[in-house]
């Protein structure tokens, strides 16, 4: 019966082609094939017998995959490498004997695992630079908006809106500085045999260690590698697990802070984001215009956030030089933190593509709030014309008392303003308080923070990884 099991929602709605390639069976068992044709070639270079023909075999059947006939193999052994070679070995049957030379299942498993992890953080450090692009364009068309901060979510000082976008970018790129340490650092297994100790090509090679050596970065460099982990048990470290997951949590932890408040300035009206002409808000409420995208952002972040522990707890786990209770949980949590964090990102491309500003809202909400804000200044200048500063600290104090009990008891508009200017403690200078309450004048230093964090953080960024973003991001229904 047609979509009668149950399907992934990463991968059947929200993920990228690219990432639900990079963890697909094709591209896993593919790249397992190039794995043994670069082990056999890499052992014929180094004097092994294995022919021309052995290769060239090899070679010509690296994607054709049956993987019907792999199932009914693995019925039979049970076994999911071994299924793989004996269906491999039939397409290419003069290298059958010499498929997986000296190797271990841990040879294709742990190395394709690395190069997935490889190839899904270069995926990602693409996705991560495009919003950092996006954003940086976006807090530089608004970095003089004055706009209401918000401490403790009760009205505070007026920041800018494109100071408070650059703290959201600040922590993305914390993350993506973390993202390619881990891309940078990252190890190749290569050929470690059973236990760690590379016995089986010791044996192969007549115990001569120069040529091991040598096997083990020929296979790692033919694989794109040029850091080969110093040693393992049969894995390698699950504790390289972990910190790549970590890093995907930090990008999900800054992807749900940044969302969060959209919500809550969506709620207030100053900003929203893309709303499609058509676009159902409620199915009851037809005049609602839910946040719908980063609530998703924030319902994906919870379990992309969730998942170091997994990592941390397979790895505390592991017995010795292996056990196997670590498989079928990383199966799971690899490719889904993967595609968890491709989709955030997706999502946050679009998002930021698209944000909506509503400067009138958000002018009416500064306008109800800088008075109380802007006493000390008519204080001061009230002082200077010659006032008694602790008279007029109590008249202010009167006064927005009373404004503030109008606001909460009346619904009405701020009018501490008026009140002023009809008090004769002010007097003196009644014409000048309106031009004492200029927005522009209580954002500090907040439009050149935004240009210097530009200037010195994000340009030299993208000039940096320029050549990355010529690649055109791709389209995708978010």
């Amino acid at each position: 019966m047609k979509n009668s099991a149950y399907q992934n929602p990463l991968t059947g709605r929200y993920a990228s082609k690219e990432m639900s390639f990079n963890w697909s069976p094709q591209k896993k068992h593919a790249t397992w094939r190039r794995l043994w044709l670069a082990l056999a070639q890499s052992e014929k270079e180094l004097g092994l017998n294995i022919s021309d023909k052995q290769i060239e075999q090899m070679a010509a059947h690296l994607d054709d995959i049956d993987f019907d006939a792999v199932a009914v193999k693995e019925k039979e052994l049970r076994h999911d490498v071994m299924s793989h070679i004996h269906v491999f070995g039939t397409q290419c049957p003069a290298a059958m004997g010499i498929i997986h030379l000296g190797a271990t299942s841990c040879f294709v498993t742990d190395n394709t695992e690395l190069i997935q992890l490889r190839d899904g953080m270069k995926i990602i450090s693409a996705k991560l630079l495009h919003l950092i692009k996006i954003m940086s364009e976006f807090v530089d068309e608004y970095k003089d908006m004055p706009v209401l901060g918000f401490t403790h979510y009760q009205p505070a000082q007026l920041t800018t809106l494109g100071k408070r976008f650059t703290l959201y970018i600040q922590d993305l790129l914390f993350d993506f500085e973390h993202l390619q340490i881990e891309i940078e650092k990252l190890p190749f297994r290569s050929v470690k045999g059973t236990t760690g100790t590379q016995a089986s090509f010791m044996s192969l090679f007549n115990n001569d260690s120069e040529k091991v050596k040598a096997l083990e970065k020929a296979v790692a460099e033919k694989m794109g590698f040029d850091n080969i982990i110093a040693v393992s048990g049969q894995t390698y470290t699950r504790k390289i697990d972990f910190n790549i997951m970590s890093v995907l949590s930090s990008i999900a932890q800054s992807a749900y802070k940044m969302t969060n408040d959209i919500r809550l300035l969506a709620n207030l009206r100053e900003i929203e984001e893309p709303f499609g002409k058509s676009q159902i808000g409620s199915s009851a409420m037809a005049y609602k215009r839910n946040p719908m995208r980063s609530e998703r952002v924030c319902s994906l972040a919870r379990y992309v956030m969730s998942l170091p522990a997994n990592a941390a707890n397979t790895h505390a786990t592991q017995w010795f030089e292996r056990t196997l209770d670590d498989s079928a949980n990383r199966r799971i949590v690899l490719p889904e933190a993967f595609l968890g964090a491709d989709v955030i990102l997706s999502l946050l491309i679009n998002i930021n593509t698209g944000l909506q500003v509503w400067p009138n809202v958000i002018a009416r909400r500064v306008a109800a709030e800088l008075p109380f804000m802007a006493t000390e200044n008519i204080m001061m200048a009230a002082v200077k014309a010659g006032g008694d500063r602790q008279e007029l600290h109590e008249a202010i104090r009167e006064h927005s008392m009373d404004a503030a009990r109008k606001i909460k008891e009346e619904g009405g508009d701020n009018d501490l303003l008026e009140r002023l200017k009809g008090d004769k403690h002010f007097a003196n200078i009644a014409d000048q308080i309106d031009g004492l309450v200029n927005p522009v004048e209580f954002v500090g230093r907040a439009p050149e923070q935004v240009t210097d964090f530009l200037e010195n953080q994000i340009k030299p960024l993208l000039k940096k990884y320029a050549s990355e973003l010529n690649l055109e991001a791709e389209e995708i229904n978010v």
